[in-house]
């Protein structure tokens, strides 16, 4: 079972992932956590990389692919493995497609959920961080026991500036223009579905485990 998550900031994508790892039993494949750990354990790849962000500069793809290559050689995706976060344009599928012919291996399914941007940004905007700690609360789903205070640590909560529905819009409006193509470059294989993912975790969940189940790769 080889899986792409795909969906706009703050649709749940992490917490869904969670769930399909415990219930197929193959890792998630972060972009975030690779790069991090390339960056931590000083690879080549995570030198070059590193100089990139030191500059500024966006990681091109073709250090994020040979990335990738080394992490779908490991042993864990042998039984597949749900990507999160790459691809997000349409150069970068194209890169995921001949690594993933050159490996012998085809994603699975491409699962897409999608949820209005009035609903993102209302969720996304009601979140709030520790200063102290870092624990994020939702001020809707998970609100703190005491009023601006963190339950772990009684830290000040804050609004992160990722948070605030100017910034928010705007990393929305790069995910329709960047990666809304992608989406569509999958749906002409005929291997997306499309997830409503503005009920709860775990109507969400179910519903991506049923509609995936019938893929088998």
């Amino acid at each position: 079972m080889r899986l792409l998550l795909i969906g706009p900031p703050g649709v749940g994508k992490g917490t869904q992932a969670k769930f399909l790892v415990d219930h197929f039993t193959i890792p998630q494949i972060s972009t975030g956590d690779m790069l991090r750990k390339n960056v931590r354990n000083k690879t080549s790849l995570g030198i070059k990389a590193q100089a990139y962000m030191q500059a500024g500069q966006l990681v091109p793809d073709i250090v994020m692919l040979n990335m990738m290559q080394d992490r779908l050689a490991e042993d864990d995706g042998a039984n597949g493995y749900i990507l999160d976060g790459f691809p997000r344009t349409i150069p970068q599928a194209e890169g995921l497609d001949e690594l993933l012919n050159n490996l012998g291996q085809q994603l699975g399914c491409v699962v897409v959920m999608k949820i209005s941007d009035s609903l993102i940004i209302n969720r996304l905007s009601n979140r709030r961080s520790c200063k102290e700690c870092n624990q994020v609360f939702n001020l809707l789903y998970d609100p703190p026991q005491k009023a601006g205070k963190c339950n772990e640590c009684n830290g000040d909560l804050f609004l992160r500036e990722d948070d605030i529905p100017d910034t928010i819009q705007q990393r929305l409006n790069i995910y329709h223009k960047q990666t809304e193509p992608v989406i569509e470059y999958y749906t002409q294989r005929g291997i997306t579905e499309i997830i409503d993912a503005k009920g709860s975790i775990e109507d969400i969940k179910t519903n991506i485990i049923d509609r995936i189940s019938a893929y088998n790769n």
